[in-house]
């Protein structure tokens, strides 16, 4: 029988278990209660302000449906808006609220810490390559996502 802990999803879970913890102790020791999902989004949407949530979803490789409750979380407070499109009034779009954009201002030097601390078990040269592995496993695996990156413009 194979050993669980040389498993691959084991070990990204176990992986992924450790990166939302340093995520989230880096974020609460600057008073943000945001998840890696909302600073995803918040991120985002300042790249491409004016994006509608099914573009955003696609973005940050997330669930269409489930994109929803993070736009709603991040609404409440107060980090984005929605809009009516100019381009189509049924349509939505959201922009982030000056609070929006100091927090991902103030948050971020934060994160970046998390990201170094959630490497630092590699050298340098070893952290390179395996975002380099991890992105191509990622890619090689898109499609069969249920909710699959989609290329940014």
């Amino acid at each position: 029988m194979t050993d669980v802990n040389t498993m691959p999803g084991h070990l990204i879970r176990r992986y992924h278990q450790a990166s939302v913890a340093i995520f989230h102790t880096e974020a609460t020791k600057l008073g943000y209660d945001l998840t890696p999902v909302q600073y995803a989004a918040l991120a985002k949407i300042d790249a491409h302000p004016g994006i509608d949530q099914v573009t955003l979803a696609g973005l940050i490789a997330y669930d269409r449906t489930t994109i929803t409750g993070v736009v709603d979380r991040l609404e409440q407070k107060k980090l984005l808006v929605r809009e009516v499109s100019t381009t189509d009034r049924r349509a939505r779009v959201l922009k982030l609220t000056g609070q929006g954009r100091d927090t991902l201002t103030e948050l971020t030097p934060a994160v970046d810490k998390a990201q170094a601390l959630m490497l630092s078990g590699l050298e340098p040269e070893e952290q390179l390559i395996f975002l380099h592995l991890l992105q191509k496993a990622a890619a090689g695996v898109n499609s069969l996502s249920r909710a699959p990156l989609k290329a940014s413009d």
